[in-house]
């Protein structure tokens, strides 16, 4: 049983067949993944940050920047709800599902081994970091404060860096998924 689970793989050893345990480069291999997960993450919630530190210095209060004629705009709002504006009185509600969703993917990072997994994770982490920051300290208070929103594509919502972060991790995955790639490395046919 031990041979067979050597060689197909088990959770806890996803490098099946290049003998882990004989060689202890599965956790080498996971730490790398983890320090991808949080290099993307650290790197998305950066962009978000610094362009709402721009967007709040140099275009609140201002007129919005055509970027492609009247289909793509630079436009400061606060927006204290959910995407498109929805649930502006539900804010708390909001700010307890970013910080459950950050530490969700912070206990999960422990079991990952998938590059891809990395990747995407780290963009929903860095993406709700992003938004909990200004949920924490954006006015009206905290746990309380409004995202700030700039990139006003037409017809479209406004949404800014961290909005488009967790939507790019989330398809990617969506995916993952249907590809049966999971977060340990370990592909599944169903």
């Amino acid at each position: 049983m031990a041979e067979a689970e050597r060689i197909i793989g088990t959770p806890d050893s996803p490098q099946a067949g290049a003998g882990p345990e004989q060689d202890g480069s599965a956790r080498p291999q996971g730490r790398r993944k983890i320090a991808v997960l949080f290099s993307v993450a650290a790197f998305a919630y950066t962009l978000d940050l610094v362009s709402k530190l721009l967007v709040v210095a140099k275009l609140e209060h201002h007129a919005p920047i055509d970027i492609a004629g009247e289909w793509l705009r630079l436009e400061a709002i606060r927006n204290a709800g959910a995407a498109f504006g929805f649930g502006a009185a539900f804010t708390v509600i909001f700010t307890v599902i970013a910080a459950a969703v950050i530490v969700v993917i912070a206990r999960l990072a422990r079991k990952l081994y998938s590059l891809p997994w990395a990747i995407a994770l780290g963009l929903l982490l860095g993406g709700a970091l992003g938004n909990l920051t200004d949920r924490i300290f954006r006015s009206p208070g905290v746990f309380e404060g409004a995202v700030v929103d700039f990139i006003a594509p037409k017809g479209f919502a406004v949404f800014n860096l961290a909005d488009s972060a967790i939507v790019c991790g989330g398809i990617l995955i969506v995916l993952l998924s249907f590809r049966g790639l999971d977060p340990d490395g370990t592909v599944h046919k169903d």
